[in-house]
Order: structure tokens, then C-alpha cells, then sequence
């Protein structure tokens, strides 16, 4: 019996040794493997990000539709300018005392020098465009959500446009727990609510919703 009670303790001690050891492990697991898929997926919307902030240079508007932004990208092109300064005399008769009078006039000219397509000024060559619809997670098969439109504030519309992925999908197969308490952040160092998104429908923001620390990665 003495034996038998030794054996239950050491199989007692050893599964409270393993849930404390979870306890501790399972949420600096959780974040080590958090931060690297925010990364992965940050870096996707920065990408959506840049597209859309050309599109509307150039277009004077957003998109909703990656298909359309995707053509854009394909077509589209930036022109490469120069600004020149220049001043020169002009001579102007003043009617009240029938002289002439002598003066400098400053202008500023603007010269068009040529043009770069749009996807390579913002991608360099690379034709990683083409994928930012996916979610860059492995074992995840979905796509960020994206929306355009027109937002009226203080009498003046805006165009404005937002991308987003649910973090439940981006942490699909991480302890739900975890999760769930993900969905609630709201600090300035992490990625606050239930999204990781860029830009939004509700305010005349281009912004995403991550603290700096996912900027220094990808500048």
C-alpha cells in the first residue's frame, strides 16, 4: 500500500508540475507565435497600404476590390517631376505717372522628366502584388477583407477604404482562451481589437490599428 500511495503522489506531483509548467509556457508560446504571424500579416497590409495611397494619387479615389487595385498596379504610372525656381524682370507702365517701372517676378516650373510604373516604384520588380489578397499564414485559406467608399465629415465627403483579417483567423489553431483575451486588447503596444486592419470606413484614417513595433521590421 505504502508503495501504491508513493506512486499516486509522484503521478499527482508530476501532472501539477505539467499544468504549472503550461500555465507559464503556453502564453509565451502563444505571443512568440502571435508576433510572427502579425508580422507576416502586417507586412500584407502595408503592402494593400501603399497600393491604395497610389491608387488614389492617381486616380482620386480608393478601391474595394483587389481585382481592380491589381489592374491598377499592372498599368499605372507615376510621372518623375523636377521643380525649378526661376525668376526674370518684367516691366509693368504706372498709368498714374506715365513711367515705366522695373520689378523681378519669382515663378516656380515644374518640369516632367518621364515615368516609372507604379508596382515597381512601390514593389521593386517584385510581383508579391499579385498575392496580397492572401492571408500569409500557413494552414490559413482566406482572404483580407476590403472596402472602399465615401465618408461625409463636417459637410465635406471623403474617400476612404479599409483592410482587415479577423485575429481569430490569423491564431485559428492557438488556445481559444488566449484568443479570446487577443480580441480584447486595447493597448498602444500591441494590435488593438478584434482585427488587424489598415485604414477604416468609420473615421478618415489610412492608419493601421498595430503599435510601432511592427514598423521597424518593414520600413
Amino acid at each position: 500500500m505504502k508503495l501504491v500511495i508513493q506512486i499516486v503522489l509522484w503521478i499527482v506531483i508530476i501532472f501539477l508540475g505539467w499544468k504549472l509548467w503550461g500555465s507559464i509556457m503556453g502564453p509565451v508560446e502563444f505571443n512568440k507565435i502571435k508576433e510572427a504571424r502579425y508580422t507576416k500579416v502586417i507586412n500584407s497590409l502595408k503592402d494593400i497600404q501603399a497600393a491604395e495611397l497610389a491608387h488614389k494619387d492617381i486616380t482620386g479615389q480608393f478601391t474595394g476590390s483587389f481585382d481592380s487595385l491589381i489592374s491598377f498596379l499592372d498599368t499605372a504610372q507615376f510621372a518623375i517631376t523636377q521643380r525649378r525656381d526661376t525668376s526674370y524682370a518684367d516691366v509693368e507702365k504706372n498709368k498714374a505717372y506715365g513711367i515705366d517701372q522695373g520689378y523681378f517676378k519669382n515663378e516656380v516650373l515644374i518640369d516632367t522628366l518621364g515615368f516609372t510604373l507604379v508596382k515597381d516604384s512601390i514593389f521593386g520588380g517584385s510581383d508579391r502584388y499579385k498575392k496580397m489578397m492572401n492571408v500569409p499564414v500557413e494552414g490559413v485559406d482566406a482572404k483580407f477583407e476590403l472596402r472602399a467608399g465615401n465618408l461625409v465629415k463636417n459637410d465635406l465627403s471623403y474617400s476612404v477604404f479599409e483592410a482587415r483579417v479577423p485575429k481569430e483567423v490569423v491564431l485559428h489553431d492557438l488556445d481559444k482562451d488566449l484568443v479570446m483575451q487577443e480580441k480584447q486588447v486595447q493597448s498602444v503596444d500591441g494590435v488593438r481589437g478584434e482585427y488587424i486592419q489598415v485604414g477604416s470606413m468609420d473615421d478618415v484614417n489610412t492608419t493601421g490599428n498595430w503599435s510601432k513595433l511592427y514598423d521597424s521590421a518593414k520600413q
